[in-house]
């Protein structure tokens, strides 16, 4: 018999009068749960977006999806407590959950309450002839090792980009989780001010697609260099921790170990000689495209594709190319 995995999926932030959706991860958690058992969604969000919601998750292949509704204005412990609810309801052997804030949060605070095993930040999920296991890329990225519970379900957050397989569509049951409030402490929002979009690139965290720049850029002037370069591809821009330390970027952009870890289908890292700082936050993009002047530089020893040259000759080269073939 197959056996359950279950998944977190939480409702994405929406402005007023915008079509409900879920936030990023959810095909993917599913797809992973779908490699290793029967993926079951629990998909938590303000009431009115739950059909919706739940909708969705059908069609990225959950077998079964129970809805909770929560008080968006509580931070933290409503989720809590609707995961807690839907793991003594399903008796899942895994909870899969994106490795988002929201989402380490709540395999944090269950993983206590319940004093089950917890793996953060896994890449890939497997199944050997005792159980599931979450894989890892540890120590910078210079290995891969796997993890497994010896009681519990194991609790494990994805990494956002790192799984590529998706669980096939079909019609599942849906039904209402019954889940009572055990009155822990919460935070509570009560007013908040929307900070002004600055930009429409894709998300750092989940983009498909990253152009990231380094020191090698030289200044905050010529990193737009980058910025240029990403627009043309459909893009996110990142940055390594040189850049952002010289005030080229917002730390927000941060890639690596102390910044975001991120897991496109492609990234191109522009004046980044590759520190395993770095490294260990994006060698598990599935294409790494390298450009330095420096044939030695080590972000050369994992790039599928290294060009050597001055980056102020071939980005520039290469933006106009990009933007021909759009003409």
């Amino acid at each position: 018999m197959t056996q359950p995995i279950l998944t977190l999926l939480l409702a994405a932030p929406a402005a007023e009068g915008a079509e409900p959706r879920l936030a990023d991860g959810a095909a993917e958690v599913l797809g992973a749960a779908a490699l290793v058992g029967a993926p079951v969604a629990l998909v938590v969000g303000p009431e009115s977006a739950l059909p919706a919601l739940a909708e969705t998750a059908a069609s990225l292949g959950a077998t079964e999806v129970l809805t909770a509704s929560v008080d968006t204005a509580q931070l933290g412990a409503p989720v809590a407590d609707a995961l807690a609810a839907a793991i003594a309801e399903v008796a899942p052997e895994a909870v899969l959950m994106p490795h988002s804030i929201e989402g380490a949060d709540a395999a944090g605070r269950v993983a206590v309450r319940l004093r089950a095993p917890l793996s953060v930040d896994a890449v890939a999920v497997e199944r050997d002839e005792e159980g599931v296991l979450a894989k890892h890329s540890v120590y910078g990225g210079a290995y891969d090792v796997s993890s497994a519970a010896s009681a519990g379900p194991l609790i494990a957050t994805l990494r956002l980009g790192s799984v590529d397989h998706r669980a096939e569509a079909v019609a599942p049951a849906v039904r209402a989780l019954e889940v009572a409030s055990t009155g822990r402490p919460a935070a509570v929002a009560e007013s908040f001010e929307p900070a002004a979009q600055a930009s429409e690139r894709p998300d750092l965290r989940s983009a498909k697609k990253i152009v990231s720049g380094g020191r090698g850029l030289g200044s905050k002037e010529q990193f737009a260099l980058v910025e240029q370069l990403a627009d043309a591809l459909g893009a996110a821009v990142g940055a390594s921790r040189a850049a952002v330390d010289a005030g080229y970027v917002d730390q927000s952009l941060q890639v690596g170990q102390t910044g975001t870890s991120v897991a496109p289908e492609l990234y191109l890292a522009v004046g980044i000689s590759g520190a395993i700082q770095h490294r260990a936050g994006m060698q598990t993009a599935k294409t790494i495209i390298a450009i330095d002047k420096d044939a030695n530089a080590p972000i050369f020893e994992i790039a599928d594709l290294g060009v050597v040259g001055d980056l102020f000759t071939i980005v520039p080269q290469l933006v106009a190319a990009l933007e021909a073939r759009k003409g």
